[in-house]
């Protein structure tokens, strides 16, 4: 299994109480900690404009700068959103921000996209808020663009959402043949058709197992259509993170994440730490999280992106997860 982290950019109220003055020194110090170390493969960031999930005046630093900064401030790791949202930039605009990003970083980048799904953000930034299926055409007609951008240089489609006419798309990427897709969601009649089409990468399931198991199959029959090998994706999902030695001090480090969140999450406090509760699989001892994540291997997971919501604060747990956990799965 292959891993990648989170870097804390504010959206989960994950650098509340640090100075905004301040922020960007911690999110490159840990984005620099991750590369110089060799657990990580890649670092990530969402990419969103308001706090989740009530939105807030708190800092939400903006994902493609944050490609750009973090291209610039490390060597090794590959840089990805999970993910971009289609439908917030031009898919011609994005390719050649991304291929720049590429070239910033030294052939480095990941293309996480998917549909979107905040309403109060899009709505905020005057985008609307289209139904699923539009959101989903969409996500396909701006996939092909890149790809087109991204292969030849230029991108030609006059399609229902996207018009774009002999785009220019130079330098492109270093990376050959193109920067690699991960389609993100899980969505069984369209998301998961296009990822078996398009993707090297899929993201889905957020570390349920029996999710993923069902997802998967979904998407073997996509590939299986389209006579695609369904072992040239490598399929990967997300988790929530606290870890200790024992439950109680596990228990003290869902309390220290609650204590932070609280004041900043009116009626929405006891919803959102449910991603930290006892039914989360990942949340628990050394031993536990191995388990889930031997488990979460065994059923075809190849690739575990770890949200650690006290990194910006305390590194103690994601260093236990270095050293005890990855290499057992690694």
């Amino acid at each position: 299994m292959r891993f990648g982290t989170f870097i804390p950019q504010g959206w989960r109220f994950d650098l509340v109480g640090i100075d905004p003055v301040a922020q960007w020194q911690t999110m490159q110090s840990l984005a620099r900690r991750a590369d110089e170390g060799s657990a990580w493969e890649s670092i990530w960031v969402y990419d969103h404009f308001h706090t989740t999930p009530v939105p807030s005046a708190e800092a939400t630093h903006e994902a493609w700068t944050l490609m750009s900064a973090f291209a610039a401030s490390t060597s090794r790791v590959r840089l990805g959103q999970m993910c971009t949202c289609m439908g917030y930039r031009n898919p011609a605009y994005l390719a050649k921000v991304a291929a720049t990003v590429d070239h910033v970083s030294g052939g480095r980048l990941e293309m996480g996209i998917g549909g979107g799904w905040y309403e109060h953000e899009w709505r905020a930034y005057g985008y609307g808020f289209p139904e699923v299926p539009d959101r989903l055409r969409a996500l396909r007609e701006g996939v092909e663009i890149m790809k087109q951008a991204w292969e030849t240089g230029s991108a030609t489609l006059d399609g229902r959402y996207f018009q774009v006419d002999g785009a220019i798309v130079q330098p492109q990427p270093l990376q050959d043949p193109s920067i690699p897709f991960w389609i993100a969601g899980g969505g069984e009649k369209v998301t998961l058709k296009i990822a078996a089409k398009y993707a090297q990468y899929t993201n889905f399931a957020g570390g349920d197992i029996e999710t993923f198991r069902h997802k998967d199959g979904v998407l073997r029959g996509h590939c299986d259509a389209l006579g695609r090998d369904h072992t040239e994706i490598t399929r990967t999902t997300d988790i929530n993170v606290i870890i200790d030695e024992t439950e109680a001090e596990v228990a003290d480090r869902v309390a220290a994440v609650g204590a932070r969140l609280k004041p900043h999450l009116g009626d929405a406090y006891e919803g959102a730490m449910k991603n930290y509760g006892s039914g989360v699989p990942t949340v628990g001892t050394v031993e536990q999280v191995t388990e889930h994540l031997h488990a979460m291997k065994a059923a075809g997971v190849d690739y575990t992106i770890a949200y650690f919501p006290e990194m910006a604060y305390d590194t103690s747990g994601v260093e236990l997860f270095e050293k005890k956990v990855i290499p057992e799965l690694s």
